[in-house]
């Protein structure tokens, strides 16, 4: 009809399903091209009508769909589908109470409740009432048990309370009735997890992937669960199957990484950690897995390049500056290890062991003003710390303000004497000082 303008007679069941077929399909204007040669065919169908009201509340007609559905109503009050279709609109103007209140009028009609308890669910999900959700849904499965949407509802909403034990027990029943549900099984072996009962959980996931040996999330979670039990060799297996099922994740890579690490065999480590960068170059935490092993096999060098690309990727992120300094140092590139330590400190990182790490460097480059300029920031943060009175002390013996120096020193010996060795390590030519050596006797003397 709509390739040649020809009019043939449809009957309204037809045009029906010619409609869903385009609504389902996405096609929403040959959905209305039908609704029209529909109500021109049977003008007062209320079926047709009912779907042309849907469409406008697709289309964000509101007044024009309210108007129809309270004709629609006083036609057919007993219609379960006009209050459903009036229930979507209340939603979509965010008043999921009253939506709630058609919908249980719906209920008292319909022939199809399970449909009805779902849409409930749904407005009670809008409003964070989780328990009201839940037993919809749970009565959406007592029509149907292989209703997997309204299960993952359920648990979805046990989840949200943190009634983890109760999932579980609500799962191990569903399962007494339904043996053979791999979701089921999977869902009870999430629960499981996350109660840190990693034998039951094994167990269950164990269950799963026998029903569905495809089951591609559950030899996931399997492994993650055999990982818990340090059994990486196992669990490599089953990040493994994985990727004999499906596309291959830098997620999968990189825990196979991990598992290999643990083992102790870090070259397949690394070749696994470089696996899951190739699948996602920007997976940083893929970068900072290589650096780690790299700085245990004390191969700066290349830890130093992985490093760099984290930075690239994060340049926000501390924990990378941290490492950047780390290495630098031990490449006796100063330069850079004072730029990542003022890099952290620009990111808040303001920890204890960044700034004695930037005014170590600055003192070993012999910027002492930088270096006594850090370490008064911070003091401001750290009170009465030794760490940072035993430096203070000496940078000032460097500028010969004698007073300070002395008044840091007495300070530093005050909170930790045998700390003081820290000035014989870091400034040795300050340790040897005739002025150190007496305020470093005459406390001794006082405190025997």
């Amino acid at each position: 009809m709509l390739k040649t303008n020809s009019v043939y007679f449809f009957d309204s069941i037809e045009f029906e399903e010619i409609i869903h077929y385009y609504l389902d399909s996405g096609k929403n204007s040959l959905a209305k091209k039908a609704i029209k040669l529909g109500l021109d065919q049977h003008p007062k169908s209320v079926l047709l009508k009912l779907l042309q009201a849907e469409l406008l509340i697709f289309d964000d007609e509101i007044n024009k769909a309210t108007i129809l559905l309270k004709e629609l109503q006083a036609i057919e009050p007993t219609n379960d589908e006009v209050y459903v279709q009036q229930a979507n609109l209340c939603s979509k103007k965010d008043d999921h109470n009253g939506a709630i209140e058609l919908l249980k009028i719906a209920l008292v009609y319909t022939d199809d409740e399970a449909d009805i308890y779902s849409l409930l669910g749904m407005e009670y999900l809008f409003l964070d009432d989780f328990e009201q959700a839940r037993m919809n849904f749970k009565k959406c499965l007592e029509f149907d048990l292989e209703d997997y949407s309204s299960l993952y509802n359920v648990v979805y909403c046990f989840d949200m309370e943190n009634m983890h034990q109760e999932a579980a027990d609500y799962l191990n029943f569903y399962i007494d009735k339904d043996p053979y549900s791999e979701v089921a099984w999977h869902q009870l072996g999430r629960q499981y997890y996350i109660l840190e009962n990693f034998n039951e959980a094994l167990r269950a996931f164990d269950y799963a992937v026998l029903i569905d040996e495809y089951f591609v999330g559950a030899y996931l979670e399997k492994a993650k669960t055999l990982e818990e039990l340090n059994r990486f060799g196992e669990a490599i297996e089953n990040y493994k199957k994985t990727i004999e099922l499906d596309d291959p994740t830098s997620f999968v890579f990189l825990r196979i990484g991990e598992c290999y690490e643990k083992l102790d065999k870090t070259n397949l480590a690394i070749q696994y950690y470089k696996k899951a960068v190739h699948e996602d170059p920007l997976l940083d935490k893929g970068y900072l897995a290589i650096v780690d092993v790299y700085l245990k096999k004390s191969n700066y060098r290349k830890a130093l390049s992985y490093i760099d690309r984290a930075i690239e990727i994060d340049e926000q992120n501390s924990v990378y500056w941290r490492k950047s300094a780390e290495i630098n140092l031990n490449l006796d590139l100063f330069e850079e290890a004072v730029n990542a330590f003022r890099q952290c400190i620009l990111l808040q990182d303001t920890d204890l062991i960044i700034w004695l790490g930037l005014s170590d460097t600055l003192s070993f480059l012999g910027e002492y003003e930088d270096a006594l300029k850090n370490l008064l920031k911070a003091k401001t943060y750290f009170k009465d710390f030794a760490e940072i009175e035993y430096r203070l002390s000496a940078l000032y013996f460097k500028f010969k303000n004698y007073k300070k120096g002395a008044s840091h020193l007495k300070a530093g010996l005050t909170i930790d004497f045998e700390y003081k060795n820290i000035l014989k390590e870091l400034f040795p030519d300050v340790f040897k000082m005739q002025e150190v050596k007496d305020i470093l006797s005459s406390f001794k003397k006082k405190s025997q």
